[in-house]
Parts: C-alpha cells; sequence; structure tokens
C-alpha cells in the first residue's frame, strides 16, 4: 500500500510539474514571438528631442485606436502576422514616392477589389444557371488584357462574348421564372374561394367589411404585406410604425388599382397579381422579373377630401 501511495504521489507531482513546464514553454513562446515582432518592427530607439516629436509620437498612437479590429473584421488580416503587417506599412512609408513601388501596391489593391466586389458581381449574373465563372481562369483573362494580350480574345471580343452570354441567361432563366409564375397562378385559380377576374386578378375575401368602396382618385389607409410565390416576403407595413400606409388608388400597381375599388371598408382580402398587372419584365428592387405577387390587404379607411 505504502508503494502505491508513493507511486501515485509521483505520478501527481509529474503531472503538476509537466503542467507548469507547458504553462512557462506557452509563455515562453508568446515572449518570444512579442519579441519578433518588436525586433521586425522597431528600427531604431525613438528619442524625443522636442515638443512636437512628442507630439509626433503620441498621435501616432492615438490614430491606431480601433485599426486593430478593422484589420482583422474588414481586411480579414490574421494578428499573428502583425510584423508582416507593420514590415508592410513601413516599406510602404519609404517608397510611397518609387512608381515602381506604387503600381505594384496599386495592383495588389485592384486585386482585392477584383476579389472581393468586381468578381463576385460577375458572377452573380450566372447565378441560378448551368454555367458558372472561374476564377482561376478570371484572373487569367484579367490579366492578359492588362498586358495586352489577345493572342485568345480581343477586348471587344471579350465583351461581345460575355454580354452574349449574359444576356442569354438571362433569358432562359427569365422564361423559366415566368412560366413557373404562370402555372402557380393557374392552379391558384382552381383553389377553393380564389375569384378571377376577366383582367387576370385573383383575390380570396378573408374578411368582407362592410364600409364604403374607395375609387380610383382616392387616397385609402391599408396594412399589407407583400410575398413572392416562394414565400419570400418583400414588403410589410405590420413591421414598421406606424403599420398602416396612404396612397392614392392610381398609383400604385395595376392589381392593387383594382383590387382596392372593389373592396368594401374593413375589409382583409388576399390578392394574387400576375405579372401583367405588377411590375411585368422590369426588376423592382428585390422583385425579380416576371414575378406574381401576393398581398395580404386590409383597408383601414379611406382619406376624406376635408381630411387632406
Amino acid at each position: 500500500m505504502k508503494k502505491i501511495a508513493l507511486l501515485a504521489t509521483a505520478i501527481v507531482l509529474s503531472a503538476t510539474l509537466s503542467t507548469a513546464d507547458a504553462a512557462k514553454k506557452k509563455t515562453k513562446k508568446k515572449q518570444s514571438e512579442t519579441a519578433t515582432v518588436s525586433d521586425c518592427c522597431v528600427e531604431q530607439p525613438v528619442v524625443l528631442a522636442s515638443a512636437n516629436d512628442s507630439l509626433s509620437f503620441a498621435a501616432g498612437k492615438v490614430a491606431t485606436q480601433g485599426l486593430i479590429p478593422y484589420l482583422q473584421q474588414q481586411m480579414k488580416v490574421d494578428t499573428a502576422y502583425m510584423a508582416d503587417f507593420v514590415k508592410g506599412f513601413q516599406e510602404a512609408t519609404k517608397k510611397e514616392n518609387d512608381p515602381a513601388y506604387v503600381a505594384y501596391l496599386a495592383g495588389t489593391q485592384i486585386a482585392q477589389m477584383a476579389k472581393q466586389r468586381i468578381l463576385p458581381s460577375m458572377k452573380g449574373e450566372f447565378e441560378g444557371s448551368d454555367v458558372a465563372i472561374s476564377e482561376e481562369i478570371f484572373h487569367r483573362g484579367f490579366v492578359a488584357s492588362l498586358a495586352g494580350d489577345n493572342s485568345v480574345y480581343t477586348d471587344s471580343a471579350a465583351q461581345a462574348y460575355f454580354e452574349a452570354k449574359s444576356r442569354a441567361v438571362k433569358e432562359a432563366m427569365n422564361a423559366a421564372y415566368k412560366a413557373e409564375n404562370e402555372q402557380w397562378i393557374a392552379e391558384n385559380a382552381r383553389k377553393e374561394g380564389v375569384v378571377t377576374l376577366p383582367s387576370g386578378l385573383q383575390y380570396k375575401v378573408i374578411t368582407m367589411g362592410e364600409g364604403e368602396k374607395p375609387t380610383k382618385e382616392q387616397t385609402v389607409e391599408v396594412k399589407y404585406e407583400g410575398k413572392l410565390i416562394d414565400g419570400t416576403v418583400f414588403d410589410s407595413s405590420y413591421k414598421r410604425n406606424p403599420q398602416t400606409s396612404k396612397f392614392r388608388c392610381d398609383k400604385v400597381i395595376k392589381g392593387w388599382t383594382e383590387a382596392l375599388q372593389l373592396m368594401p371598408v374593413g375589409s382583409k382580402w388576399e390578392l394574387y397579381i400576375p405579372q401583367e398587372l405588377a411590375y411585368g419584365e422590369r426588376q423592382a428592387g428585390t422583385i425579380k422579373p416576371f414575378s406574381t405577387l401576393i398581398f395580404t390587404v386590409e383597408l383601414i379607411g379611406i382619406e376624406k377630401e376635408n381630411e387632406k
């Protein structure tokens, strides 16, 4: 039993020493890394020989407030590489008048812009289609143009090809989306409680009010929510304060103008508006061309002439 106790004590002591050693090594490693960054960044000891020197040094320190979070969040800099960041900063300040370096620096900035903005925007034109832009080949085309290399495409030929491809893809996607929306509204017409008017407008009464009906020249007060056939909500007065909105019946899309003139005050209807009575082939914010729009509309009141 005594041997077992001694063995247990030795194991605990060994584990304690190992943990302490690991902590010391971690501290030494951190100190070593800090020393490396410090050695890299500080070229000469700073001597503040005047009030201006003191102010300048203090200003430099103050100017870095908030910089680390900005580097991490906006520029995606890993702060484990701050020594490299500082080297870049020092090099840039020394070579700001060197035309070769200025051009090189501009190249790195444009590369970042291409990566974060230009390429994603151009890729977005083909999103949802069966074609896509390769990042590697995109970069090679980018460089070829800047280098004056027309062995594959001239700049004008490349632009013509890209625009034709973009247009063809967009037309095909619009045609498919239009057909999907037309099929949806055709199927919706067969649902119980849905009324289809000669214009193609569909509606279903949730609550039938007993008030008067507005004319198209009158201003109404409503609550509403609009969504696409996939359920995406693109606008809702219920999410605002106040929850009501006012507008003239003839200053909205055709489907609304027609429906409002049929609704007595106090009504709550669901409207199904085909694209030709909505925005048609136009893009309207997040609403794609040829979209069928579904609205829940509550007619709260009609504004009288003396209320304006």
